[in-house]
C-alpha cells in the first residue's frame, strides 16, 4: 500500500515594486560585523536556540553583535517600538518559532 505525502513550501515569493523591481531588501553579501536581531515569540526554548545561533553567528560568521527581544507571547505581533528598534539597529532580523 502506498501513501500520498504532500510537502509545503513555506516561502513565499518575492514581489515585485511597481518599477518591476524586488520590494525586498536585498541580501547580505556576508555578515562580518554586521547586527543579528531575534524576535523570540516567547515558545519554549526559542531563546535557548537564539543564544546558540547568536554564539555560532558571531564565532564563525563574524556577526558583531546579537539583539534579542522576546515578544509577550506568540499569538500577538511584535510591539511597533520594538520593530522600530531592530529596523534602526540591526542589518538582518529573524522571528523565530521553538518548541
Amino acid at each position: 500500500m502506498s501513501a500520498t505525502l504532500t510537502l509545503f513550501d513555506p516561502t513565499a515569493p518575492r514581489r515585485e515594486s511597481d518599477s518591476g523591481q524586488s520590494a525586498a531588501n536585498p541580501r547580505l553579501s556576508d555578515l562580518s560585523g554586521k547586527v543579528v536581531g531575534f524576535i523570540d515569540n516567547a515558545k519554549p526554548n526559542f531563546g535557548l536556540l537564539a543564544d546558540d545561533l547568536g554564539e555560532l553567528l558571531m564565532s564563525r560568521y563574524g556577526v558583531a553583535r546579537v539583539v534579542k527581544r522576546r515578544k509577550p507571547s506568540a499569538s500577538v505581533p511584535a510591539k511597533p517600538e520594538v520593530i522600530e528598534e531592530l529596523t534602526g539597529e540591526c542589518d538582518v532580523v529573524i522571528a523565530g518559532s521553538g518548541d
